[in-house]
């Protein structure tokens, strides 16, 4: 019988060859941060880092206050969210699918925690002004409680199917919405941070480039866009 690995499904990427997104059977998972990124495209490797960089540089030039850190846990949070799509991405055996979506949950609850945290300095920081009611404001609520949605049900289908779901195969089945969510959730979340730049505070104080941040997200679309494999989203025949 072919292994998963073999299945034409699983390897088969929305773009570009199934041997430049699958995981290696002996290679380490630190290199699923890079598997499939193209000479050509190069730069969007690090577009996370770039776009984490961009804000930070911008936001610690400012003297430190309360409010510093949003944007520096904000920014991380995403960096996070990043990082635990692409190492999971590239997996292809059972073992490494296993391995990888423990990292996976391990990198989202550091990200949630960053992004709860972010969130709870701009609500100390508001004090008694207005609350969500800037674009922003109400696409980051959106998104956190997305997200931590999103990640509950995913350890309900991984850790806990057969109490909740009823069995190991129902946990499976749902592995592809689980999947398609965490892309959208990745454009709301993308989509916040450029309407971060056009709030009052970032447009006379803190001065992060619109074009800056919207170069940096679309290298970063691009980097885990290409990767998406059809067969894990249920997509038809590779």
């Amino acid at each position: 019988m072919a292994s998963v690995a073999d299945d034409p499904r699983e390897r088969q990427p929305l773009l570009g060859s199934p041997s430049a997104t699958t995981q290696k059977q002996e290679a380490h998972f630190a290199r699923n941060l890079i598997t499939g990124q193209c000479r050509t495209l190069g730069l969007r490797r690090g577009s996370g880092w770039r776009l984490a960089a961009l804000v930070w540089s911008n936001v610690l030039a400012l003297p430190l206050a309360l409010f510093t850190g949003h944007p520096l846990l904000a920014s991380t949070a995403l960096l996070l969210q990043v990082q635990a799509a692409l190492i999971l991405q590239p997996t292809a055996t059972p073992d490494q699918k296993v391995l990888g979506t423990r990292i996976h949950y391990t990198i989202q609850l550091l990200s949630i925690l960053c992004f709860l945290s972010a969130f709870t300095v701009i609500e100390i920081n508001k004090g008694d002004h207005p609350h969500f009611v800037s674009p922003h404001g109400i696409l980051g609520l959106t998104t956190i409680i997305l997200v931590v949605l999103q990640a509950s049900f995913g350890v309900i289908q991984f850790f806990f199917p057969v109490p909740i779901l009823g069995s190991v195969d129902a946990g499976k089945r749902v592995y592809k919405y689980h999947r398609w969510t965490g892309y959208v959730l990745l454009l709301l979340e993308v989509s916040t941070v450029l309407a971060a730049t056009q709030t009052p505070y970032n447009l006379n104080a803190i001065h992060i480039s619109t074009w800056g941040v919207a170069i940096a997200v679309i290298l970063i679309l691009l980097g885990v866009g290409t990767r998406i494999r059809k067969g894990k989203l249920g997509l038809g025949d590779a």
